[in-house]
């Protein structure tokens, strides 16, 4: 079958296909748009993908994805911004879904994943200790623990919440509200989005 193609577009199809959620018609189709498209547009594509590991890198205190160029992200180093408040996420595209909302003025952590020991991932691989640090640095007053709702996300929360505590650390510990999405009938909700809607139930 790969010898219906050229070779330099089956190698365009077969990469495109290693990137998450991209299948073998997805992958083939993205490729021929590139081959039907003006050459620059390619160009451009190859251009940012070169430039994508030399001009990104991780913060050193929150861990969020910044600009090559700079010491820290714009989020930390802002004075707008309330250092005593913290929200920690799982991994550093999850600022952008808090950001959007614009209801949030402190900064972030991110962790870098989430406790899984199917995948061998334990808290020792994530970056627990650099929220601790943080916390008596920046003298933080609440931790808002903003992992994900799934089995990995809620573990996570658990450990953080007793970790702290065994810390001896004196703080205040929240939890993104959970609930029922708008559209959403009961009979449809897992039980984990069930159970916090009935958590953090509110009276009428």
């Amino acid at each position: 079958m790969a010898d219906l193609l050229p070779k330099a577009l089956t190698n365009v199809i077969d990469e495109l296909g290693r990137l998450p959620g991209v299948g073998a018609r997805t992958a083939e189709r993205y490729a021929y748009y590139l081959l039907r498209a003006k050459p620059n547009v390619a160009d451009k594509l190859a251009t940012s993908l070169e430039q994508l590991h030399t001009g990104v890198k991780s913060c050193p205190v929150t861990f969020a994805l910044i600009d090559s160029s700079l010491d820290v992200s714009p989020l930390y180093s802002d004075k707008s911004r309330d250092k005593t408040l913290v929200a920690v996420v799982e991994e550093p595209l999850d600022i952008i879904a808090i950001e959007r909302t614009g209801q949030y003025h402190g900064t972030y952590h991110v962790l870098g994943g989430a406790i899984s020991p199917i995948d061998g991932v334990g808290p020792e691989q994530l970056h627990i200790p650099e929220l601790l640090d943080r916390i008596k640095k920046d003298k933080v007053e609440e931790i808002i623990i903003a992992t994900n709702a799934s089995v990995e996300g809620e573990s996570t929360s658990l450990f953080l919440q007793r970790h702290i505590q065994e810390k001896g650390i004196d703080i205040k510990m929240s939890r993104l509200a959970r609930g029922i999405p708008v559209g959403v009938d009961l009979e449809y909700a897992d039980q984990i989005t069930l159970g916090h809607a009935l958590e953090g139930r509110k009276i009428l």
